[in-house]
């Protein structure tokens, strides 16, 4: 069964039509992440000992760079050794290990397949859009993309090795080891993925909310220490609590918020600057 293609002028569409619409673009998205996962689920041998486990390495390339760095500022404390990171990831439900395939390979479709969903989402709004609207977001797909792709990265390799490492080395009694279950160990490192993807869309939501008035520079600029005080609560919210991780996150995302303000100064300027043309 194909989709029809639809040749409807968009003011023409009724309701049901714009969700005959939505349904097809959310069944090619779906599909695009079911294949990718199934790739990733054939794979799942180098998905699962390289990509999720490698933070629980003492050989994983952050520790090697955050000792590095301790170093450098003579510090003794920030280098890991082997019995540092000591912990056993265990499985203790009959279908757990199967499970955490299969939601992990959907989870590898969404971050794989980030791109064709923005793409499908874009063709689903930009028929409502003006010709000039549609011109001056032409990047959107590519920038939405690659800020996806920096948070996940920065989510893998600073907030996630830097979580895990905490985590595992904090001990109330020696009594007590630290054996996690499989659901645990690969939540952090979805929650620490998936969150830095989308915090690191800042810029981009800013754009549309201050295309549509909703934003503006002044008003970013005049809540700048209610969003340092948010940013310091996300911070700690998606790492353990421990105040050298936190400065860590928290400085990217205080970055993007400078950012998205010069962002917003542009695009204000630009709507006051149509809005004199259509005045005139």
């Amino acid at each position: 069964m194909t989709a029809k293609k639809s040749n409807k002028n968009p003011e023409e569409m009724s309701f049901l039509d714009h969700l005959e619409e939505l349904r097809w673009h959310l069944i090619r998205s779906t599909l695009a992440v079911v294949i990718i996962g199934i790739v990733a689920f054939i794979f799942r041998g180098f998905l699962f000992d390289v990509i999720i486990f490698g933070p629980s390495y003492p050989g994983f390339v952050s520790y090697d760079i955050l000792c590095k760095i301790s170093s450098f500022f003579g510090l003794e404390k920030g280098c890991i050794g082997e019995g540092d990171m000591d912990f056993i990831i265990q499985s203790r439900k009959v279908a757990g290990q199967f499970s955490a395939a299969i939601w992990t390979s959907i989870t590898a479709g969404v971050v794989v397949g980030f791109p064709y969903i923005l793409y499908e989402f874009w063709k689903f709004i930009s028929p409502g859009l003006y010709e000039n609207e549609r011109k001056n977001s032409r990047g959107f797909i590519i920038v939405a993309s690659m800020l996806f792709f920096i948070g996940v990265i920065f989510g893998y390799y600073v907030i996630a090795p830097l979580s895990i490492n905490f985590l595992a080395s904090f001990k109330i009694s020696d009594t007590v080891q630290n054996e996690f279950d499989i659901d645990s160990y690969i939540s952090l490192v979805r929650a620490s993925v998936l969150a830095a993807g989308l915090i690191f869309e800042l810029p981009i939501v800013v754009y549309f909310l201050s295309k549509i008035g909703l934003v503006t520079p002044e008003v970013m600029r005049k809540y700048r220490k209610f969003a340092l005080v948010i940013v310091l609560i996300l911070s700690a919210i998606i790492t353990p609590p421990d105040i050298s991780t936190q400065v860590i996150v928290a400085i990217p995302i205080l970055i993007l918020y400078e950012v998205s303000i010069f962002i917003s100064k542009i695009v204000v300027k630009r709507e006051e600057k149509k809005l004199k043309k259509q005045q005139a």
